[in-house]
């Protein structure tokens, strides 16, 4: 039996540790993005229509995806590992039944929520007509099936918590590169494959997590030696799915936040014209490109965390916490630095439009310098989640939702307001987020509730 006592995570030395650690998870995510830009690329050959219908159905898969990978799985992960760590095999393979069970929950409640009201969702965010169809025949699929993304997810959080990174990137990389295929085959009709049109990308996000899904749970139930998966641990009982719930229905609060963000500096921009909102979206993906770095040290750091904190080892945990935050805010603020002294490395990727690229370069000069912002604020999230206290990261982000709303209201009424103007809005809501978190760690956050 593995205990916390001898897990290699315990002693291993820190820095080389959040290395091996996050270098797959950031391989699976870039890889995880680019099938998902593969797909858009394949429903963008079908039509405009149909590619509208997609820039609706797109965010909402986004957001199931923050939240079962993100706010559930990091607390899961977060959740088992303290208890890997504690030496309490018994009460992981419990807690990680039960997780299993709450994301099982979650996946049903998920799509009763778009297959009951997803025409009422999708027309009250413009969708019209022939778009909103295609809206439609997108999302009632993915939501159809969206179980094994739920379950997906539950099983890599699982799996990271016993630090076999590697284990579950190669699993999710695997999902990842059949379900390329598979999307392109059922969106275009290759072969034997039917023509689904814009439903089959849908259908291809399904297959690859259903292929994951049964990877993941093969290593759990048969290789695992941290802990096995196996229904003669379920003694079902709802305390350990409440607390699952209240901890990661708190941690559900910040890709909301974000969310939110873009949606209202989306709103504020669009009136400054098509050409600047064209510009900010192009720089702004650059910050979706660093979410799978900063995921990888973010994970890397709730898996040791957890572990540490389960073994009482508060200092050394703190420790793996912050240099993973160092690592990502260092590797955040070299590529927000490079893009604001050279602008056109991305600007000029996207458009040949120069007003365009004129508001995407403004943004990165602006905005890049303050990316590192971003890495401590994120990666800090996600050690949280290790620690089980999750509740000053998630007001940062709401912090940033209010400094981006009262900034945006305050530049819209001066007349005459420039694009850069929001733009520094954006800048000073992420200093804002991640001081704010950084602040309250340092002070004490994560020792709330422990002995002294």
């Amino acid at each position: 039996m593995v205990t916390g006592a001898t897990s290699p995570l315990l002693t291993a030395p820190i820095g080389p540790t959040i290395i091996r650690l996050a270098a797959p998870n950031m391989i699976s995510m870039l890889v995880t993005m680019a099938t998902l830009m593969a797909e858009a690329w394949y429903v963008g050959q079908l039509g405009t229509e149909a590619l509208a219908g997609l820039a609706l159905g797109f965010p909402m898969m986004m957001l199931v995806m923050m939240l079962s990978a993100g706010s559930f799985g990091g607390t899961i992960t977060g959740a088992v590992a303290r208890l890997l760590g504690a030496g309490d095999r018994e009460g992981a393979e419990v807690l990680a039944i039960h997780a299993v069970l709450m994301m099982l929950l979650l996946a049903g409640l998920c799509s009763a929520i778009f297959l009951v009201g997803g025409r009422e969702i999708y027309s009250l965010l413009g969708g019209r007509g022939p778009v909103l169809e295609q809206a439609l025949a997108y999302s009632n699929v993915l939501f159809a099936g969206c179980v094994s993304l739920w379950l997906t997810n539950a099983l890599a959080a699982i799996v990271r918590a016993t630090g076999h990174m590697s284990v579950a990137a190669k699993c999710l990389l695997t999902g990842s590169l059949l379900q390329v295929f598979v999307a392109g085959g059922l969106v275009f009709g290759w072969g034997p494959l039917p023509g689904m049109g814009i439903a089959g990308a849908a259908a291809g996000i399904i297959f690859g997590n259903a292929i994951a899904a049964v990877l993941l749970l093969n290593f759990l139930v048969n290789r695992c030696v941290e802990l096995r998966l196996r229904m003669t641990s379920l003694r079902f009982e709802a305390a350990p799915i409440v607390k699952l719930l209240k901890l990661g229905s708190l941690a559900a609060v910040n890709p909301i936040s974000t969310t939110a963000t873009v949606m209202v500096i989306t709103g504020f921009v669009a009136h400054l014209g098509v050409d600047v909102l064209a510009g900010y979206g192009i720089g702004a993906r650059l910050e979706l490109l660093l979410v799978p770095m900063i995921f990888g040290f973010g994970t890397a750091a709730t898996a040791l965390v957890g572990v540490h904190f389960g073994a009482n080892a508060i200092e050394r945990g703190y420790l793996a916490g912050w240099t993973a935050a160092i690592y990502s805010a260092v590797l955040c603020g070299f590529v927000g630095g490079a893009v604001a002294l050279f602008p056109g490395l991305w600007a000029n990727l996207f458009t040949q439009a120069e007003t365009v690229r004129d508001a995407c370069r403004s943004y990165l000069q602006i905005v890049g310098p303050f990316y590192a912002f971003y890495g401590v604020s994120l990666c800090l999230y996600f050690a949280s989640q290790g620690a089980g206290r999750v509740l000053w990261p998630v007001i940062a982000s709401v912090l940033r939702v209010v400094v981006i709303v009262m900034g945006c209201i305050a530049v819209a009424r001066e007349p005459g307001a420039t694009a850069a103007q929001f733009f520094w809005v954006i800048a000073a809501a992420l200093a804002a987020q991640g001081l704010m978190t950084g602040a309250a760690i340092r002070l004490g956050a994560w020792r709330v509730g422990l002995a002294p």
